[in-house]
């Protein structure tokens, strides 16, 4: 059933200006560039000068680290699980690069799996360390992409195994309520690019316990065929929503819809037939009734828009890219779309920026959508800033997941320096991490962005990945619950 403009510009009238605030993160921010405003990442006497920590929010400023790696609060540490070209698989190759999205679950015998993508686009001999190509968990032996199970025993030890191989660009992805991991290739490309013998732009089930259930990788063609960034599953409803990082024109947000009597659970989505189901895009109105083409033209935190669907008409893009098949004024896009996760009974989307390809220019917008009213509420809006450094706003969220503590927690893709950084209830912003690694020269410092952020499943440990050149981080310390600010 459609949600009528009518309907949603009498709801929004009685719930206030059209504010509505969801879950218990609650508003994330109130003026435009407030993450770029509140705690700033600084040291010292600077702390008080930007903001620092003396409002309590936060874990204080961070201290360089000795080892060149990660700058931490004081109190907290980290250690290397992998390191790409340092440690090793259980089958002796070296841990595959470019680490991206990543989820924790519990594993037997008080141990945790984490399921790791790595990034690795186009034909294997590009890169040092590709997912090597394991026997029986190949989807096509030229592609360098996959994913790892990286695997801590309760007395530290760490073992790597490969999960899935032979996929391509594997991006954020997300977790599902049954205990597995949907890995996502943000890629287009076709059999014959690059040597390729499949199809790809797809996404897969991976088990992180059972590798009998990884065997014969075969893509869940009914969730379409596109540059896929990130995906969560709404556990009461059971649609999946699913993100498109793309331009010319800009990505959508996905809605696939499961056929009736569809239940899911382990290895269910690989049984689906490849139009199973319905794949949707969605048509945004403000609460005026009138059309919004791009999510770029919400200014002001607080903005609300009601939620159309409408059927994709190829999803598996034969001819045409999925988001090339809807014409002006028929679908909402957005730029740059990024992690999700879902909390708060909606999902958390990200659009990491816009720029002159979009209405209206922004460096990092989170959004929140509630299913139940079928709204986008705008959470988070980080305005356009100078050039960055190491005491700089920050800029260009990517994946996030929402915190034990409270609040989110956010990986920056940014300009110069690169955060792991929270975001309270009300709004203010601390510095977590700092990435300390320059991968570029003295003269020109380059530092990769952070990936994969997930909290262990007690909540003790904050697992991150430096993507560049691939490295898988454990930070523990004095975690406290956040105070709205």
């Amino acid at each position: 059933m459609s949600l009528t403009r009518r309907d949603f510009a009498t709801s929004s009238a009685l719930t206030g200006a059209g504010v509505a605030l969801a879950g218990s993160v609650g508003a994330l921010a109130t003026a435009p560039n407030a993450l770029a405003s509140q705690d700033h990442d600084t040291d010292g006497d600077e702390a008080g000068r930007h903001g620092g920590h003396g409002g309590g929010v936060g874990y204080g400023p961070l201290v360089p680290d000795p080892a060149g790696l990660l700058a931490l609060p004081a109190g907290f540490s980290y250690r290397v699980l992998t390191h790409s070209g340092r440690t090793r698989l259980e089958t002796g190759e070296y841990t595959p690069s470019h680490h991206d999205g990543t989820a924790a679950f519990a594993g037997p015998r008080g141990r945790i799996l984490l399921v790791n993508n790595h990034e690795l686009a186009g034909p294997r001999d590009r890169w040092a360390h590709p997912v090597p190509l394991t026997e029986g968990l190949v989807y096509d032996p030229a592609a360098a992409g996959g994913c790892t199970v990286v695997e801590v025993h309760p007395g530290g030890e760490v073992a790597e195994r490969v999960a899935i191989a032979g996929t391509a660009t594997n991006c954020a992805g997300g977790s599902t309520p049954w205990g597995t991991w949907l890995t996502c290739e943000e890629t287009e490309d076709r059999a014959g690019t690059d040597g390729f013998t499949k199809d790809h732009g797809y996404v897969f089930e991976v088990d992180p316990e059972d590798v009998r259930a990884n065997r014969d990788p075969q893509p869940v063609k009914a969730l379409g065929r596109y540059a896929h960034e990130a995906v969560v599953v709404d556990p009461g409803r059971g649609h999946l929503y699913l993100t498109e990082d793309a331009s010319g024109p800009n990505g959508l947000f996905y809605r696939w819809a499961p056929p009736k009597g569809f239940r899911h659970g382990r290895g269910k989505l690989r049984t689906l037939a490849d139009d199973a189901g319905v794949l949707q895009a969605p048509r945004c109105f403000d609460s005026g009734g009138r059309f919004v083409d791009d999510l770029s033209r919400a200014t002001r935190i607080g903005t609300v828009y009601g939620v159309d669907w409408i059927d994709v008409p190829d999803r598996d893009a034969r001819s045409v890219s999925v988001r090339e098949q809807f014409g002006a004024g028929e679908v909402t896009r957005a730029r740059k779309l990024e992690g999700m996760w879902w909390g708060d009974g909606g999902a958390y989307v990200v659009s990491s920026y816009a720029r002159d390809e979009s209405p209206e220019q922004h460096d990092g917008q989170v959004w929140f959508y509630d299913p139940r009213r079928r709204t986008l509420t705008l959470k988070v809006l980080l305005g356009v800033g100078p050039g960055l450094c190491a005491g700089g706003a920050f800029d260009g969220p990517d994946n996030i997941t929402v915190s034990p503590y409270g609040g989110l927690v956010i990986a920056e893709d940014g300009d110069g320096v690169q955060h792991l950084f929270g975001a309270t209830d009300s709004g203010r912003t601390y510095p977590i991490a700092r990435n300390e690694l320059n991968i570029g020269t003295e003269e020109e410092p380059e530092y990769s962005e952070f990936t994969g952020v997930t909290f262990s499943p007690d909540g003790r440990t904050l697992f991150a990945n430096i993507q560049t050149p691939g490295i898988m981080l454990a930070v523990t310390g004095p975690w406290k619950r956040q105070r709205r600010g």
